[in-house]
C-alpha cells in the first residue's frame, strides 16, 4: 500500500512559479511511474506530466517548455516544477505511482490546489 500526499500548492500571479512535491509512504517509488494531473471546476482530470521508474518523461502540450517533473527515489519524492504560470493552469493537481510490474497497482494523492490569479 502507497500513501502519497501532496504540498506547495498555492496562489501565484500570472508568470509565477511553484514546485509541487509529492511524498510517498508505505512503499518506495522506485518501481513506480509517477505521473501529475489537474482537474479545473467543472473539467475532467487530466495528464499534465509523467516520469517513469528509468527517468523518462512525457508533457502534455501545453505545459511543454514550462513545468519540469522529476524524482528523487531516496526521498520517495516526485516534483513538479512550474513555471510562467498561466490563469488556465488554475487547478486540483494529483500526484499519481504507477507500479511498472505486476501487480499494476495504482495509488493517487488527494490534491492540492493551485490558483493562478492577479
Amino acid at each position: 500500500q502507497v500513501q502519497l500526499v501532496e504540498s506547495g500548492g498555492d496562489l501565484v500571479q500570472p508568470g509565477g512559479s511553484l514546485r509541487l512535491s509529492c511524498t510517498a509512504s508505505g512503499s518506495s517509488i522506485s518501481l513506480y511511474t509517477m505521473g501529475w494531473y489537474r482537474q479545473a471546476p467543472g473539467k475532467q482530470r487530466d495528464l499534465v506530466a509523467v516520469i517513469t521508474s528509468g527517468g523518462s518523461t512525457n508533457y502534455v502540450d501545453s505545459v511543454k517548455g514550462r513545468f519540469t517533473i522529476s524524482r528523487d527515489n531516496a526521498k520517495r519524492t516526485a516534483y513538479l516544477q512550474m513555471s510562467s504560470l498561466k490563469p488556465e493552469d488554475t487547478a486540483v493537481y494529483y500526484c499519481n505511482a504507477r507500479r511498472d510490474i505486476i501487480p499494476m497497482t495504482t495509488y493517487w494523492g488527494r490534491g492540492t490546489q493551485v490558483t493562478v490569479s492577479s
